[in-house]
């Protein structure tokens, strides 16, 4: 970005992440780059007007060597991200500058990440869901086309996973772009994450931008409108469905409170900002479908100390539409994806958007699953033959349910041997019918695991029974 020719300013105070400027002739705007150092190399937003010549802003680079008297110059632009097709499969920090050791994408423009939700007027008000092409979210957890789902889950029960394979069913069933950030991301997560796109085969059409853990909070705080800025350009100016991760989500809002702690902004409870909730808004409210296309975003959410009552959680959850609970005890039994079917829920699970036997099904598995959830503790004590017949019965469609529910992914074929399987909503949804109606009631549960749709079972079962009869004769 070139500098104005206006005449500099004056570092006056350096505290922390933010810093007061002098400008002598005419303040900088709201939102305005200032650069500052030998290169240009410390960059500010500007976030208060103190008075006629001072400003306060955060600062988005680290700032070592930078001191009071220094020169610090008016960029005239706010924060810009780069927007065209040059910017697939590859990695991008906030600034848009390549971080990924190759050099930066040709014939790219620039757009402010200032930009405002897209009207009422444009937007698509059908409520549409969102096929992921993995049972158990489309069964139980549908997500909304242009809508944003939460993914609940620690280190180890397959969140890496799970996206991964989100990247790659959106590539090769709805031929959109997929866009990661990684707000608050740990370098070794985020490196790993590339390299596991990469060999997955799915990071061409996959964008990566990064706000990383050891960057200041100015930069944490603003990478997720970088990515969003770009999530834009490919549903307006391309017309093409985005896909948006976002981890974490959290990590958004504290970079948020740290800002608001620098700027000496008196707290709300629990220490957080007082403009906590329209910041998120901000953010959460760019994220929609319009008639052209739409942006799904899935957000890593962390909920601090458990505890679903903190004001960060509520207004979290007051923006989602699905949300996604993984379970340790589920990866710990091989049950992947590790998805609770009890605690996941969906605003979308509704007769009128997803029909009656979609929504009848759901409910029944989920009655089911409750009532063998409720049968354990019996079972543990005094084993499944002092249940009722009928409770037996539960206990056998719960388990084949568990089963099928789970699937071999395309991301993990190199580590597991067994070929990825997408499978439709209508399929997903004909292999619990079947399995509530007990057409498997005899067949043993390992022919319902890792698998795709229900014929590939029946065609099990068909050659276990047909090698049952060969070596009988």
């Amino acid at each position: 970005m070139k500098a104005q020719a206006a005449p500099p300013g004056t570092v006056v105070a350096v505290r922390g992440g933010v810093i007061d400027a002098r400008f002598e002739n005419g303040l900088p705007a709201l939102n305005a780059l200032l650069r500052a150092g030998a290169r240009d190399e410390v960059v500010v937003e500007v976030v208060l007007h103190l008075d006629d010549t001072h400003v306060r802003g955060n600062v988005l680079t680290p700032i070592q060597g930078l001191a009071c008297g220094d020169a610090i110059r008016d960029s005239g632009a706010p924060l810009q991200a780069p927007v065209g097709e040059a910017i697939l499969g590859r990695m991008f920090n906030v600034f848009g500058e390549p971080i990924d050791r190759r050099k930066a994408p040709e014939n790219c423009s620039w757009r402010s990440v200032l930009a405002k939700p897209a009207e009422l007027a444009k937007r698509s008000a059908a409520a549409e869901v969102f096929v992921t092409g993995i049972k158990a979210i489309d069964v139980l957890a549908p997500l909304e086309r242009g809508g944003k789902a939460g993914l609940f889950g620690g280190a180890g029960v397959g969140k890496t996973v799970l996206i991964t394979e989100l990247i790659h069913n959106m590539v090769g069933q709805h031929e959109g772009v997929s866009l990661f950030c990684g707000i608050g991301e740990r370098c070794r997560e985020g490196e790993e994450l590339y390299r596991e796109m990469r060999e997955a085969g799915v990071l061409d059409n996959t964008v990566m931008v990064f706000g990383q853990m050891n960057e200041p909070p100015g930069a944490r705080f603003r990478v997720g409108l970088t990515a969003l800025t770009m999530a834009e350009y490919f549903r307006d100016d391309l017309g093409r469905d985005v896909l948006l991760l976002i981890d974490n989500i959290f990590r958004f809002i504290q970079a948020g409170m740290e800002i608001s702690g620098l700027l000496g902004l008196m707290p709300s409870r629990l220490g957080y900002q007082p403009t906590m909730g329209t910041e998120l808004a901000e953010l959460e409210e760019r994220i929609s479908s319009t008639r052209q296309a739409a942006i799904t975003s899935i957000q890593a959410v962390y909920v601090p100390a458990d505890d679903f009552t903190d004001p960060a959680a509520v207004h979290t959850f007051s923006h989602l539409s699905a949300s996604i609970v993984l379970s340790r005890r589920r990866a710990s039994e091989g049950l992947y994806p590790a998805i609770d079917p009890l605690a996941s829920n969906s605003n979308m699970l509704n007769p009128r958007i997803v029909g009656e036997r979609h929504y009848r099904l759901a409910q029944e598995i989920r009655r089911t699953l409750a009532t063998y959830e409720e049968l354990k503790d019996i079972i543990a004590m005094l084993g499944l033959e002092e249940l009722s017949r009928e409770d037996r019965h539960t206990v056998f469609r719960a388990r084949r349910l568990e089963r099928f529910l789970t699937q071999p992914f395309y991301t993990t074929e190199q580590f597991t041997g067994m070929q990825g399987r997408t499978v439709s909503l209508d399929a997903a949804l004909a292999g619990c019918e079947a399995i509530l109606d007990d057409e498997f009631s005899d067949a043993p549960e390992k022919l319902l695991y890792m698998i795709g749709d229900i014929e590939e079972a029946r065609s099990r079962l068909r050659a276990r029974e047909a090698g049952s009869q060969a070596a009988e004769s």
